[in-house]
């Protein structure tokens, strides 16, 4: 699988330590930055990866900030972007499981390195369920056609 990969400042060292488990776990990563822990801002580094993932020059995107919030609220601003900010496995598996997430977010002040692995192993090793959880991502697919017209 290939990972459009970005973080803010906050996020850097974890996004490289997540860099080497991608490479552990046999997966690609385009790393969109940031490449330093200056203080930038981090809708910037979320657009330029979710765009990645979006026009499927990437299968899936992983974003790494403070919180994981504000790089998840910007991330949903791309069409076709389903972001998730995940604390825990159960997050990540129902992210896909249930959503169908292209796209992770994690908060490298609140979670530490082995939950943000457990995190992104299971966020990538789960599968869509499909079903009625097919059904409401349509759903959400539909009020995004919606509004990309205003």
């Amino acid at each position: 699988m290939r990972i459009a990969l970005a973080s803010d400042h906050a996020g850097f060292e974890l996004k490289e330590k997540l860099k080497l488990y991608l490479n552990q776990l046999g997966h690609e990563y385009k790393d969109f930055g940031t490449h330093s822990n200056e203080s930038v801002d981090y809708p910037d580094f979320a657009l330029k990866a979710t765009e990645c993932v979006a026009r499927k020059g990437c299968d899936r995107g992983m974003l790494v900030c403070g919180s994981g919030i504000g790089m998840c609220m910007s991330a949903n601003k791309v069409p076709g972007i389903r972001a998730v900010a995940c604390y825990d496995t159960e997050m990540a598996r129902l992210g896909r499981e249930h959503n169908d997430a292209n796209v992770l977010t994690i908060g490298a002040r609140l979670t530490d390195e082995k939950t943000a692995k457990e995190i992104v192993r299971i966020w990538l090793t789960t599968e869509f369920a499909g079903g009625r959880h097919l059904r409401r991502v349509n759903k959400m697919k539909d009020i995004e056609k919606k509004y990309s017209k205003l």
